[in-house]
């Protein structure tokens, strides 16, 4: 099993930023591939970004790429997305998940583990 804890949610202006991290707790986290995806009111959950089991290859959403950063201190059990340029358009709910392979995965239904979430609102 492993638990996945969101925080660093909040309100913010466009054009602001906000740092997400995703604590992990339980069976090894270090070799799971981790994602970031989120769920706005009346849509359907998306992909935001992907990172390996290293870290060394990440990879992100058309509409979040340039501005969003994903990272990882396996020494700390922590995946994080650092949120650059917030549009209002970003207003969502954002869920961390991990997976039992090391590698990508741009799907849900690639993530064994999922997070509560955190509530990110932008402000126009």
């Amino acid at each position: 099993q492993v638990q996945l804890v969101e925080s660093g949610g909040g309100l913010v202006q466009a054009g602001g930023s906000l740092r997400l991290a995703c604590a992990a707790s339980g069976r090894t986290f270090s070799r799971n591939g981790m994602g970031w995806f989120r769920q706005a009111p009346g849509k359907e959950r998306e992909f935001v970004a992907t990172i390996t089991w290293t870290g060394s290859i990440t990879y992100y959403a058309d509409s979040v790429r340039g501005r969003f950063t994903i990272s990882r201190d396996n020494a700390k059990n922590t995946v994080y997305l650092q949120m650059n340029s917030l549009k209002p358009e970003d207003t969502a709910i954002y869920y961390c998940a991990a997976r039992f392979r090391g590698g990508l995965g741009l799907s849900g239904s690639e993530y064994d583990y999922w997070g509560q979430g955190t509530q990110v609102t932008v402000s126009s």
